[in-house]
Order: C-alpha cells, then sequence, then structure tokens
C-alpha cells in the first residue's frame, strides 16, 4: 500500500483532517490474518471510480473510495497517473489530501487544468494538485458538470425544490412529518420526491462561475433522470453553441408506467428546444395503464418514433452526428439497447448494432468520427467492441472478464478501459486497438489492491455448458473455493441472478461475491439461465411473462448438472442464493424443490406479485413482466399464470430454512415482501431469520451493515450446510 493511500485512510479513520503517523504506518503495512477473503479484506479495498486521460493521452486522472468499517464512512480521493505506467502501478501520485472528499475529475483548459467536485461545489487545480481555486459559490450543490469545448461555459446539475406530487406544507408547520401526496412517482429507487435535478448553463469567467440558465426553467421533469443517471446523459455541441440532454418529459401516473426518455437539442443563444426521437407535433397514443404496452397501440405505430429508453447522447468528434442508446419499447426497461446515429443535417437514424444481438453497455466515439467503441455482453463475458457507421462489428478483446467503461485516446490508436473480474476489483487499463478480431492488446496502468490480493489465495473459475430440459444449452459458471481439492466434497450454492434480465458475468461484487463465497468454503454454480442477455434476443426475452417457467427449470437443471456430474459437489448440501428476482427465484424454489436444497436466502425478492403489483414505485416494470393488473377480469392468460404462480401460494409447501434480508428504503421491491415471507415461514414452523436494513435500499452500501450482511450470510450458510 503506497503512502497517499494510506494517508487517506489515516484521516479517514481519525474523522477529520489530521493525519495520524502511527495509522499511516499499520496500513501501509497491511497484514492479513488469512490467506481466505474475508468481509473485512473486502472492505478495505479501494474502489476506482470515473477516470479520465488527458487531451494529449499521457496523464489519467481517477478517483477512488476508501471505507472504514469503524467510522462507518468514506473518503473519495483523486489521483493522477502515467498511462504507460504498468511498471509503476504502485505509485499514482495524490492529488486530495486532506480528509474532505473529491470527487467526479475531468481535464479542462487543454489538459492545463483539472475540475472537480468538493463539498457541493466546482474547483479547479493544477495537474499537481497545486492552485486550487474554488470556481463557484452556489447555494445549491453542484451534483455533476461538463464544460464546453471552447472552455466559455459549463453545464452545472442542481437538484429544485420539487412540489407538483407532494405538496409543500404549511409555513405555520414547521416540524410536520406528513406527506399529502396527489399521484404517483411520489417516491423512487429510495428517496421520496421533493425534488428534481436540472441542468444550468452557467457562464465562466476566469475563476469565476455564475449560477447559470435553467435548461427546463418552468418544466416539472428531471435530467439527469433517475435513479442512476449522470453528467453522461449529456453532452456539448463540438461548437459549444448547443446541448443535447436526456429526458422523460412525464409526470405522476404517465412517468411511473413509461420508459419513453428522448435526446433534446437545446439552443444555447435562443434557448429553444426540438426533439431528436420524435417528429415535432407527435401524439402519445392513448395507453391503459394497467396492462402491459407489448401489444398496445404505442409499441405499434408506423414510424421509428423512439418510445423507449434513449439516453446518454455523444456527439461525434466532427460535429455531424449525435449517438446515443436507444431502447425500441416503451415500457420494457430491460429492451435490448442498441447504438443510435443521428444526423444532425437531415433527422437520419441509422442503429449501428444490429448485428450484435445485446445490449450496448456503454461507446465512444473514434476521433475521426467514422467508428465507434461499445461494451456489450456476450456468452457471460463483457468485451469492448467496434462498429462503422456501416454496422460492421468486430471484437477486440478477450478472455474472462468484464469491461465497465471506455474513453477514446487523443492518437486515434489507444482506449482507457476499465476491468474486473470474479477474482479482482476494477483497475484501469490501456488498450491498443488491432485491426484484428479479438487480438488488441491490454496493459495494465493501476492496481489498486494489489497489496490485498497479493496476500490472498484465489478461487479457480470454470466454465461449464449443460442441456436444458427443453434441449437447449445454458452456459454456467464453476467457482471452486482457494485450495480446493478434487477428492474432497463441497457444499455448493446455487446463485440466482436477479434483474430478472442482468448477466451472469464476470462482475465484481461487494455484496454478492463470488471470490468471498467460494473463500468461505462453497463451490458457487452460477447459471446464464433463461433471460439474461449474452445470448440472442429470444434468449434473453423469454423470462418476461414465464417467471415460473423455462427460466426456473433452467436453475434447477444447473444445480441437477452438478450435483450428479461434478464429483467435488456435495447433493446432501446445497444451498440457493439470490437477490431482486434472484431473491424471487428463491422464495419460488422454496416450494418448489423437491428436497434439493437445505437452505434458502433471499435478499429483496418479490414474495406476493399481487402485492409488488402496485406496491413498486415503477409501474412499467410490473406491467410489463405480468402483462395485466391483479384485479382485471380480462387478464391473459400469461398474467393468470403469473399471479397463479405466486410464491406465497405455495408457502404450504415450504420445509426448508431461509434467510430473508430487506432493506426499508428499497422503494422497487418493498421490505413488505420480506416481512410477508419471514412472518409466514415461521408461522409454519420453519427455521427463518430476518435481517432487516432500516436505512437501505436495494443495496447494502454502509460499510458496517455490508460486513453484518456477510456475517449473517454465511453463519447462515454454515449453520445448514456445514453443521454435522
Amino acid at each position: 500500500m503506497n503512502k497517499a493511500i494510506a494517508l487517506a485512510l489515516g484521516a479517514l479513520l481519525m474523522g477529520s483532517g489530521q493525519m495520524n503517523a502511527q495509522t499511516m504506518i499499520q496500513k501501509s503495512n497491511i497484514q492479513l490474518t488469512s490467506d481466505l477473503m474475508t468481509p473485512e479484506a473486502l472492505w478495505a479495498m479501494g474502489r476506482i471510480g470515473p477516470a479520465q486521460a488527458s487531451p494529449d493521452g499521457k496523464q489519467v486522472v481517477y478517483q477512488v473510495s476508501y471505507y472504514s468499517v469503524k467510522q462507518n464512512a468514506s473518503h473519495t480521493m483523486l489521483f493522477i497517473q502515467p498511462t504507460k505506467a504498468e511498471k509503476n502501478m504502485a505509485k499514482p501520485r495524490p492529488l486530495t489530501t486532506d480528509a474532505k472528499s473529491e470527487t467526479d475529475a475531468a481535464w479542462i483548459e487543454g489538459g492545463q487544468r483539472i475540475a472537480f467536485l468538493r463539498e457541493g461545489q466546482l474547483w479547479k487545480m493544477n495537474p499537481d494538485g497545486t492552485g486550487r481555486v474554488k470556481l463557484t459559490n452556489s447555494g445549491i450543490d453542484i451534483e455533476g458538470f461538463k464544460f464546453s469545448p471552447d472552455g466559455s461555459k459549463v453545464i452545472l446539475i442542481k437538484s429544485l425544490p420539487y412540489n407538483d406530487i407532494i405538496k409543500k406544507n404549511p409555513d405555520d408547520l414547521p416540524k410536520a412529518s406528513g406527506r399529502l401526496i396527489t399521484d404517483m412517482n411520489y417516491r423512487h429507487w429510495d428517496h421520496y420526491v421533493e425534488s428534481i435535478p436540472h441542468p444550468f448553463v452557467a457562464e465562466v469567467n476566469g475563476n469565476t462561475i455564475d449560477e447559470g440558465v435553467d435548461v427546463l426553467a418552468g418544466e416539472p421533469y428531471e435530467s439527469p433522470m433517475a435513479p442512476f443517471g449522470g453528467i453522461e446523459q449529456l453532452d456539448w455541441s463540438r461548437d459549444s453553441k448547443q446541448i443535447a440532454y436526456t429526458c422523460r418529459k412525464k409526470t405522476g401516473v404517465d412517468y411511473a408506467i413509461s420508459t419513453d426518455a428522448d435526446i433534446y437539442l437545446y439552443n444555447i443563444e435562443t434557448r429553444q428546444t426540438r426533439n431528436l426521437c420524435k417528429p415535432e407535433g407527435y401524439v402519445e397514443p392513448k395507453i391503459d395503464p394497467t396492462k402491459s404496452m407489448r401489444n398496445q397501440a404505442v409499441n405499434h405505430q408506423q414510424g421509428d418514433f423512439n418510445v423507449g429508453y434513449d439516453q446518454n447522447p455523444q456527439f461525434s468528434p466532427d460535429g455531424q452526428y449525435v449517438a446515443w442508446q436507444s431502447m425500441a419499447r416503451n415500457g420494457y426497461e430491460s429492451d435490448r439497447n442498441r447504438l443510435c446515429v443521428y444526423r444532425l443535417s437531415d433527422g437520419t437514424k441509422t442503429y449501428v448494432t444490429e448485428r450484435f444481438d445485446s445490449n450496448v453497455d456503454g461507446f465512444c466515439w473514434s476521433n475521426d468520427s467514422k467508428t465507434l467503441f461499445f461494451l456489450g455482453v456476450w456468452n457471460a463475458v463483457g468485451m469492448v467492441y467496434q462498429t462503422n457507421l456501416k454496422g460492421e462489428v468486430m471484437q477486440l478483446t478477450d478472455g474472462w472478464y468484464d469491461y465497465g467503461s471506455l474513453q477514446a485516446l487523443a492518437n486515434g490508436k489507444q482506449l482507457l478501459v476499465s476491468r474486473h473480474s470474479y477474482l479482482a476489483p476494477d483497475d484501469l487499463y490501456l488498450l491498443t486497438i488491432n485491426k484484428k478480431e479479438k487480438r488488441s492488446a491490454v496493459a495494465q496502468i493501476t492496481g489498486e489492491n494489489k497489496h490485498i490480493l497479493d496476500q490472498l489465495a484465489k478461487p479457480s473459475v470454470q466454465q461449464r455448458w449443460v442441456k436444458t430440459t427443453d434441449g437447449r444449452q445454458e452456459l454456467e459458471w464453476i467457482i471452486l473455493p482457494p485450495h480446493f481439492d478434487a477428492n474432497k466434497k463441497y457444499p455448493t450454492l446455487l446463485f440466482c441472478e436477479g434483474g430478472p434480465q442482468t448477466p451472469v458475468s464476470q462482475f465484481w461484487s461487494y455484496r454478492w461475491n463470488m471470490y468471498i463465497m467460494a473463500a468461505n468454503g462453497y463451490v458457487v454454480v452460477a447459471p446464464n439461465r433463461r433471460g439474461l442477455p449474452g445470448f440472442g434476443s429470444e434468449w434473453n426475452e423469454a423470462v418476461s411473462q414465464d417467471w415460473t417457467g423455462q427460466p426456473m427449470k433452467d436453475l434447477l437443471s444447473a444445480i441437477d448438472d452438478a450435483a450428479n456430474e461434478l464429483p467435488y459437489v456435495d447433493k446432501d448440501r446445497l444451498g440457493c442464493v439470490g437477490a431482486s428476482f434472484g431473491g424471487f427465484s428463491a422464495y419460488y424454489l422454496a416450494g418448489h424443490h423437491d428436497g434439493r436444497f437445505k437452505c434458502f436466502i433471499a435478499h429483496d425478492g418479490a414474495f406476493n406479485l399481487e402485492s409488488m403489483y402496485t406496491d413498486t414505485e415503477e409501474a412499467w416494470f410490473s406491467n410489463w413482466e405480468y402483462d395485466d393488473a391483479y384485479w382485471n377480469k380480462d387478464q391473459t392468460e400469461a398474467a393468470r399464470r403469473t399471479y397463479a404462480n405466486s410464491p406465497h401460494l405455495a408457502v404450504d409447501k415450504w420445509d426448508t430454512p431461509i434467510l430473508c434480508i430487506h432493506g426499508e428504503k428499497d422503494y422497487r421491491i418493498n421490505a413488505n415482501q420480506g416481512f410477508g415471507a419471514f412472518n409466514a415461514a415461521r408461522m409454519r414452523g420453519i427455521p427463518a431469520e430476518l435481517l432487516l436494513f432500516p436505512d437501505e435500499n436495494h443495496w447494502v452500501l454502509k460499510p458496517q451493515n455490508g460486513v453484518l450482511w456477510q456475517r449473517t450470510y454465511f453463519n447462515w450458510l454454515d449453520r445448514w450446510l456445514k453443521a454435522n
């Protein structure tokens, strides 16, 4: 561990800006007590965030977040590193030198300065961390920014009070905690919607930046979009005269049932806006909010009106095009993400990734505006691809990894990328483009957690294809414990993925972490069941309207194959675990596993689908997946089958210990789902525990909660799969 990181961790542990030499020495010489991954080792790892290469491509500025379990807090630092630094990976130069977090670094002024956020304000500094200047003094925290190419203006993201749906309480009742709600979309993900982010265009005058002009002045819409959108949802034209931004211009019920976000072009001088996705005067067909949009008129119009998610616009370097990620259908949040290229001169739209039958998970332009590089998952790995404007796609990388971000360097020959796998968290790499398929060279720039990983015994990873009940082939990952002995039998976990359409690729998680599961002595079976991307659209879409059909059979095919064909799998010590749709899978299989499993763990899973239909804040999800509201008398057969197979209706068949985990700030899948499952199990006399987090959402983000999660998880598994 280098001195800079030690200083940062020392400051974090102290809870102040004072550096502690003893803490620094202890951290710089960190020694693990075992060669097996523990929750504490996992939370000691630095987490690399956004990174940006300098205009000349010679340096990269990036952020790393560190966590203190003792203080239950985090600290984010900025670092700078040469891009040709493989031999110097352990020596990044810190730009942050105190206990205040600094984030979102970006090169400005032609690479002479770095802009960043600190305590809700925008700052700049020299590339060596000196010459710090506070640029804004906004009364509202700045949540993101992007400077115009000519440096004269900057987009500032600021959240404004919003009282259209949750009414403002009377001024003479300042301590009233009640909320008067008048429509849907009153809470989203983990918060009540009482503010919305807007982009402001501010003038840059030397070392000062004004408050800016609200691009969405008077409009009750958000940009970037909740819950995950950031500054990537906006971009500057190359002449600095226009902004492309992402927005779903709907409120209330219309917002809750729709995924129809569009790309808008805003003229800085005239303050006029036009929609790039839909023609002027477009009128949306009437939508029944109680039914899936699958067969409604909005998704069967003549013409390309971009009625699904359209987001993350990027202007081409020559200024002729805007590209963005585009989904075709309204109401379907997991529709295939395509790459749309819009020609500004005539409004022509071309989809350049049609030959790649999977999602575009991120992209960037080449410097010559003739090629786009993109990220996508195929056969359970996330690789880097390129396409030209004709839609000719080529895979650049290979291996058992997931690439997570990319930026084209100025030399036109290289990309700055991040990469992780089951065996290592994110680091930064330099990819040198090769014109031959899968032959690009990748050189590591950072080694953020090498000091920890070098002390750990690694699991091993295998790939296996399994025959499903309908004669198809299903890919699964097998993760084996460190110090694996093929002559022994191991307790084994069936990992059920969430989503329901999220790939089981080479992901790294600080909660559902394959490394730590294997380190605790478990074989992990992680199948890419029906419904997961990376195997073509037919496979990907096979989960919607069939949650309890072939996808559940695929999960059982995977664990049955492992139990019957792999001699080191102990078929008498099988567990089933999962979160979100994986939690639903655990709840469902608890009533339909025919004695296969000795215990279950369900995190934030849907238990009662009728309740889930109206509980979730994103109504488009349950509409698309279930097909119909549960009260509709003209339900489709798919809807009737879905509700009839809700896990709560099979509790009479439950006979196996179950651990339920839920966050009370999870508004996607409300905590009452976990309450219901736990209470039902206990009333039936089944051993059960409920791990409840009043302050967590669909994730578990706080350090001490994260450690508690891991300890509870493994205590439960050990109790039922290792005892005796």
